[in-house]
């Protein structure tokens, strides 16, 4: 009976392994870099309910901190390191976000569509 519980257990985990690719195919990774205390680019474009997977890679020697109220997300990149935010499956629309640390310069905006 052990045997039997085993497959069993071993043929679910292999069908939500299947699964799998048909999830990686609906996350969308975009990079975003911090230099010189901005947002390169600035704009990005990424399609409506889509999970979404930000890479922020800060090229400064110091901190920024990512953040957007309309996300609701908010991450410390340390000077040198990269970051990942994820966000969505997001409705179309504009959501802003800003470097805590330098907001006057640090601006962007996620264009979902």
């Amino acid at each position: 009976m052990k045997f039997n519980g085993i497959r069993i257990a071993a043929l679910l985990l292999g069908a939500t392994i299947a699964g799998g690719p048909a999830l990686a195919d609906e996350l969308k990774v975009v990079e975003i870099k911090i230099e010189n205390h901005t947002f390169q680019p600035s704009s990005v474009e990424v399609p409506a309910n889509t999970l979404v997977k930000l890479l922020i890679e800060n090229l400064d020697s110091t901190p920024e901190e990512f953040e957007s109220y309309q996300l609701n997300r908010e991450k410390i990149i340390s000077g040198g390191e990269t970051g990942t935010v994820y966000v969505g499956p997001l409705d179309p629309g504009t959501y802003p976000f800003f470097g805590e640390f330098n907001p006057d310069t640090a601006q962007g905006e996620l264009i979902v569509k």
